[in-house]
């Protein structure tokens, strides 16, 4: 059982997380005022080229880039290339608390994908779990002619993606370390963004004022993920996932303030649904865990 003092160090990470996920949201949307979705990633990348390039070379891991297994690293690649092109086509369009509510659903994707790509056997919680969250989608997107729109499912879809990529990392940790990870995700990322945003035959440049977006993207992609990792290190994902749900209040509060989006009340009615199955999906995992022991 963690101490109360990992516990509390994890919560700080997870704030640490929480501003990165939700920095890069923003930064995303002030991009986008210039760049395309494929041009932002492709950008993004190459910042993240450089900084993992340079902190492989300064810890010596090189040694731990491996290449006997890219066919794997390319079909991950895809998928979170993928999703993360769709969340950042998704805040150009609609309310950053909505994106983040639907994002949510992507841990409700992998109970029902993890039967197919995984082998994990569906239980009746997971089950139960899975229902809710997609009943909390229902509530947040309310699919109608007049509500139903690109953003909407652009975000809803991106939540696919992600738990695809969740599970291919799954699957990469059990042969390789996250030095290697790292490179070949953003090294095969910024060679997709190239043929992406090259298709035309126009990449467009950032200019001074998308420079520091752009950086700020990579940067605040890069922490957020290193953050969540150490805090779920330290602490139990039953107490760090529950802080990351502030995302959603925060993003709101944000999206006011900034851009004047209304608060949506069944936007937090269908977040409060899909925090809670959630939990109760990781409350299945750790009945799992403790039935083997």
């Amino acid at each position: 059982m963690p101490s109360d003092n990992n516990v509390l160090r994890a919560a700080l990470w997870m704030l640490g997380a929480i501003g990165s996920f939700s920095a890069m949201a923003i930064a995303g949307r002030e991009a986008s005022l210039d760049l395309d979705t494929f041009e932002i990633m492709t950008y993004r990348s190459l910042v993240g080229v450089i900084i993992v390039t340079i902190l492989i070379t300064a810890t010596r891991s090189w040694n731990g880039v491996k290449t006997d297994r890219m066919g794997f690293h390319l079909v991950r690649n895809l998928a979170h290339f993928t999703g993360q092109n769709l969340w950042f086509y998704a805040v150009t369009l609609i309310p950053l608390a909505q994106v983040f509510a639907l994002e949510f659903t992507s841990p409700l994707w992998v109970i029902v994908l993890a039967p197919l790509i995984l082998g994990e056997k569906l239980t009746k919680l997971r089950a139960l779990s899975a229902m809710m969250g997609f009943i909390g989608i229902l509530i947040v997107a309310r699919p109608a002619p007049e509500s139903l729109n690109a953003g909407v499912l652009a975000a809803a879809s991106c939540a696919i993606f992600f738990a695809l990529t969740a599970m291919f990392t799954k699957r990469l940790t059990r042969h390789e370390g996250i030095a290697s990870i790292l490179f070949w995700l953003t090294l095969m990322q910024l060679l997709m963004g190239l043929i992406m945003a090259g298709w035309d035959g126009d990449i467009t440049l950032p200019d001074g004022r998308t420079m520091p977006w752009i950086i700020l993207i990579g940067l605040a992609g890069l922490t957020a993920h290193f953050c969540l990792t150490t805090a779920l290190t330290l602490a139990p994902a039953t107490a760090v996932v529950p802080i990351d749900f502030a995302r959603l209040p925060l993003i709101a509060v944000l999206g006011m303030l900034i851009y004047g989006e209304q608060l949506d009340l069944w936007v937090f009615v269908g977040a409060v649904i899909i925090c809670a199955a959630n939990l109760l999906n990781l409350r299945a995992v750790d009945s799992r865990k403790v039935a083997k022991t």
